[in-house]
């Protein structure tokens, strides 16, 4: 597990002025796609974003029961557990889960979002402007 740009403005709460994006991939490369399209900012009228990446289910499954996460980007295309049945699970199992955003692996598996319970799906290759607008929509969905 990598945490990239570590909270560092606490509120009153104690909890981080800055919204934690949780991105699950078992490939370095794609994980790295998805940090350098979103950036730190992603929008003006949101906190900045840090992030925690995981590789493997079990990982995923620890950050998310732990709470904290303000959205989970999942790789679709993930082995050996992939992040259309990941989402699923957790959208089953996690009381008040966060929002969801599958990459899938074709456009024409968007449906499989659908199925999965995602809030959004994206389609490889990862399109960097594609992919913050929708991160943008999902986490302004949040903030409402």
């Amino acid at each position: 597990m990598t945490v990239t740009n570590s909270p560092d403005t606490p509120t009153a709460a104690g909890r981080s002025a800055e919204l934690r994006v949780l991105v699950y991939s078992d490939d370095a490369q794609t994980r790295q796609q998805v940090l350098l399209a979103l950036g730190r900012r992603p929008a003006r009228d949101l906190a900045p974003l840090t992030f925690v990446e995981v590789a493997t289910a079990p990982a995923l499954l620890q950050q998310v029961d732990a709470g904290g996460v303000d959205l989970v980007i999942l790789d679709g295309e993930a082995t050996p557990a992939g992040g259309l049945g990941m989402a699923r699970q957790l959208k089953n199992e996690i009381f008040q889960c966060p929002p969801v955003i599958v990459l899938t692996g074709r456009v024409q598996d968007n449906w499989l979002a659908t199925w999965s319970l995602a809030d959004a799906a994206i389609a490889h290759p990862l399109d960097p402007i594609a992919l913050s607008d929708v991160v943008v929509r999902v986490l302004r969905g949040v903030a409402a």
